[in-house]
């Protein structure tokens, strides 16, 4: 059973809970407000040539008319018209007050009635049709059961973080993932195109910015040696996919890194750096030392291309960055130090608040707000008031909140969307904590306890799909969804109206739609992977447990002869546990390694990462009762370091008192190449 059908398999159980026909025909993701059947009347049948009404001269309902007509196409086969003559489906500007964002929809008596004061409220009450007109699937004249629908979203900002300085996705990815957050109702595209890695946005007045920082050394799949990779969005390419998600509601946020996660650009540009930057190790991956200096000339250079990205950018935010902005080469120059005493700052938090404060006051004068990650409250950050925050940590929108501004939730791990979503082999790539969509949905971001005063500064909700370890599109779209449906289901559905076991219905009829409309048409399931009946007491690494969590990543092999095969493992102490092995007669053990590149930036932590003395040339595969325990094994890797492919290991362990818990260690002399496991077998005597 491939991915597909264990995800569905999981789902069957609880769906089948949801029993009433009734949650059928009203499959709606995500959940509106109100959902009442209309007594006494019958279905509302869509047929061929149907069409949809619009007020006349309204451009805006027009377009919406006409993509309801598609996604009806795309999904059905079903050909809808747009007129005036005996309707089947109105389009009407007006109604009760439900906020930019609400509407009504009424089915009954023949004919389907949209109502909204806006064009957006037109617009999800069209897609809330849609999804009515799909619910029992199937292709040809559709069938939308007689209900009243009242809805609006609980949070303003419903949004999703694409990180395209990793790893460059194409136009056409990102319009299609625009597509699919618009049928969710989910309206921001927190865009990351700046970091160490790359500089992905064109700016016209600096152009080394993507003509040098815009490139890196990759590792080819097929060598495991360094390639030019890298890439750009011209302006243009820029404005075609602004206004594609314009007209489906989608605001861009763009996101330009300041001061930290900027080696791409002082590369580019070293005058910017606090120090000569260390070239060649764009590829890596963590948190970078270098750090722009903040002169008078470097702000001027940061004011120059946020003016330019104000320019294609019509939005209200832009975000600024601020996180994880080590400050070493700050402490480090004698410069930096007498500038910081001659504006009278305490250390160097303040002189990154100065310098924030001083770029949102620019970008104040361009009709902007200023929006950076939690990072930019300490140090008395000078922002401007409507400054606001992307809070990852568990206490950054407490910390925003309290200072007076705004916060959205995107809390690490939950809503750090590059976890994987099961312990299973087959998962993609990516951070290596367990987040199910379960995870996901039960998250709140305004719990009831908050504060009155606090929930009114909480702006929304926001998903990252963070793609250091995720190098393809469709990496990235199979770690967005389905979890993308639990988001939306946060940021737009009152608490009350929450219901896991009916969210799990829908979810079957949701995942069916996506196909229908050419969609990823694999999702990763949420249970554990199988035993291999070939080998039952084999254990993939994903399966066993870590011995710590610091750093835990689900590393995909660089080489092309492992495409497709992932280690988990926790960068910080690779180690792992075989749990409740049978050694009461003995057992052969056999162990599966290989070697990956240790290529991560971790600054000081670096020191904290143990190196276990080896005993022989090239090291030891140690096998205790477990860490710290008697030792089981000890195999030398001679042979695995001579074959850069996956090596099977084995040993004789001896009869023990009873079953164990069996920890994985190595032993070498240096952190490059880090040795990994891909899988562990204990067969008894």
């Amino acid at each position: 059973m491939g991915l597909v059908g264990r995800h569905i398999a999981a789902l069957a159980l609880t769906a089948s809970l949801v029993s009433p026909a009734w949650a059928d025909t009203i499959s709606v993701t995500p959940r509106p407000l109100v959902a009442d059947p209309v007594a006494g009347a019958a279905p509302v049948a869509v047929a061929r040539g149907a069409r949809i009404a619009v007020p006349a001269g309204d451009a805006s309902a027009a377009w919406t008319a006409h993509y309801l007509a598609r996604l009806a196409m795309r999904s059905r086969g079903l050909r809808l018209r747009i007129g005036r003559t005996t309707p089947a489906i109105v389009f009407v500007h007006g109604g009760p007050d439900l906020g930019p964002e609400g509407y009504t929809l009424d089915a009954a008596n023949g004919a389907v009635r949209i109502a909204a004061r806006t064009d957006v409220g037109l617009f999800y009450g069209a897609v809330t049709l849609w999804r009515l007109m799909t619910a029992a699937g199937g292709r040809g004249p559709a069938t939308v059961a007689a209900v009243h629908i009242v809805d609006r979203p609980r949070f303003a900002w419903r949004g999703l973080l694409l990180d395209s300085a990793r790893h460059l996705q194409s136009v056409a990815f990102v319009e299609r993932l625009i597509d699919r957050m618009a049928l969710l109702k989910l309206n921001t595209l927190q865009w990351h195109l700046t970091d160490d890695q790359g500089w992905r946005l064109q700016i016209r007045r600096y152009p080394r910015l993507t003509g040098v920082g815009g490139w890196r050394g990759a590792i080819d799949p097929a060598t495991g040696k360094p390639v030019r990779y890298g890439g750009f969005y011209s302006q243009a390419e820029v404005r075609r996919i602004v206004a594609y998600a314009a007209r489906r509601h989608v605001t861009i946020v763009p996101e330009i890194e300041m001061p930290g996660h900027a080696l791409a650009a002082i590369i580019a540009y070293p005058r910017l750096g606090s120090s000569p930057p260390d070239p060649g190790v764009e590829g890596d991956w963590g948190v970078f030392p270098a750090i722009i200096d903040p002169s008078e000339a470097n702000i001027r250079f940061m004011e120059n291309v946020l003016g330019e990205v104000s320019e294609l950018f019509p939005g209200s935010w832009i975000n600024i960055g601020g996180d994880e902005a080590v400050k070493d080469e700050w402490r480090a120059s004698p410069a930096i130090r007498a500038e910081m005493h001659r504006l009278g700052l305490a250390d160097e938090d303040a002189l990154q608040g100065w310098l924030l404060g001083r770029i949102g006051a620019f970008l104040t004068t361009r009709g902007k707000r200023m929006i950076g990650w939690d990072d930019i409250v300490t140090g008395g950050t000078r922002l401007p008031a409507d400054a606001a925050v992307v809070s990852w940590h568990a206490d950054g929108a407490a910390r925003a909140i309290a200072l007076g501004h705004d916060a959205v939730i995107a809390t690490a791990p939950t809503l750090y969307f590059d976890n994987r979503q099961a312990a299973d082999p087959a998962e993609p790539p990516g951070r290596g904590t367990v987040v199910s969509i379960e995870d996901v949905y039960r998250l709140d971001p305004a719990p009831a306890e908050t504060p009155a005063a606090g929930r009114a500064h909480i702006l929304g909700v926001q998903a990252q799909l963070w793609s250091e370890h995720m190098p393809t599109e469709r990496d990235v779209a199979l770690m967005a969804f389905p979890r993308a449906e639990a988001l939306a289901e946060l940021g737009w559905t009152d608490p009350a109206r929450k219901d896991w076991t009916d969210f799990a219905a829908r979810l079957k009829a949701d995942l069916a739609r996506d196909r229908a409309l050419g969609f990823a048409d694999d999702v990763p399931g949420p249970a554990d992977a199988p035993i291999d009946p070939a080998h039952p007491s084999r254990l993939a690494d994903q399966q066993m447990r870590l011995c710590t969590s610091r750093v835990v990543l689900n590393l995909e092999a660089p080489l092309e002869a492992q495409r497709g095969q992932r280690y988990l493992v926790d960068a910080m102490n690779p180690c792992w546990i075989y749990p409740h092995a049978d050694l009461t007669r003995g057992a052969r053990l056999s162990v599966a390694v290989t070697r990956l590149p240790f290529n991560f930036q971790l600054g000081g932590d670096r020191t904290k990462i143990p190196l276990r003395a080896p005993r022989t040339p090239f090291g030891e595969l140690d096998i205790s009762d477990g860490c710290g325990g008697k030792q089981i094994a000890s195999i030398p890797l001679a042979a695995a370091a001579r074959d850069p492919g996956v090596t099977v290991l084995e040993a004789e362990a001896p009869p023990t008192s009873g079953w164990s818990d069996l920890c994985l260690e190595f032993t070498q002399r240096s952190l490059d190449p880090m040795w990994v496991v891909g899988w562990a077998q204990v067969d008894p005597r």
